[in-house]
C-alpha cells in the first residue's frame, strides 16, 4: 500500500426540502468534477429566513478526496 495524501475542502449546498437533501446536493455536485471522494462530514446546519418563514437549508460540509500531483 502506497501513502496518499487527501485534500480537504469545505462546500454549502442549499435544498428548499431539507438539511438532508442539501448536505447530499454538495456531495453529488463537487463529485462531478472530483475523483476519489473519501469523506463527507456536515459541519455546520442553518436556514435562511424570510418573514420569520423557512425558505431554504443549507449545510456546510467538508468533503476529503485524493490528491493527485505530479509524480516525482
Amino acid at each position: 500500500m502506497s501513502d496518499s495524501v487527501y485534500k480537504i475542502i469545505t462546500l454549502v449546498g442549499t435544498s428548499t426540502e431539507s438539511w438532508e437533501k442539501a448536505a447530499k446536493v454538495a456531495v453529488e455536485r463537487a463529485s462531478q468534477t472530483l475523483r476519489e471522494l473519501r469523506v463527507a462530514e456536515v459541519e455546520e446546519l442553518d436556514m435562511t429566513l424570510d418573514n420569520g418563514r423557512v425558505v431554504a437549508y443549507r449545510a456546510k460540509v467538508r468533503v476529503s478526496f485524493k490528491y493527485e500531483g505530479k509524480e516525482d
